[in-house]
């Protein structure tokens, strides 16, 4: 337990941040989860769906710092290069 004052809300406010992006990297792990199933069904109009929302989601988390812009460049790559492999 901090002794000082500031060092409490420091420790308070680290916790609440490490909730907050906890959740939110969870999201946009489950994102790509549903994309990922998306791919093995056969309704393109799903997947396009699929495949916006995600990649929505993972430029929102590289503009919040929640992965690197490289990382999320390489996320975006990765699911164009399957929608590609389809043919959708």
């Amino acid at each position: 337990m901090p002794n000082i004052k500031s060092s409490a809300k420091r420790d308070a406010l680290s916790k609440a941040r490490n909730a907050s992006n906890r959740a939110a990297r969870s999201k946009l792990r489950t994102t790509i989860k549903k994309f990922d199933a998306e791919l093995l069904g056969s309704d393109s109009v799903k997947l396009a769906a699929a495949y916006k929302a995600t990649v929505k989601a993972i430029d929102r988390a590289a503009s919040k710092g929640l992965i690197h812009k490289n990382n999320a460049a390489h996320r975006k790559s990765r699911i164009a290069k399957a929608m590609n492999k389809i043919g959708v």
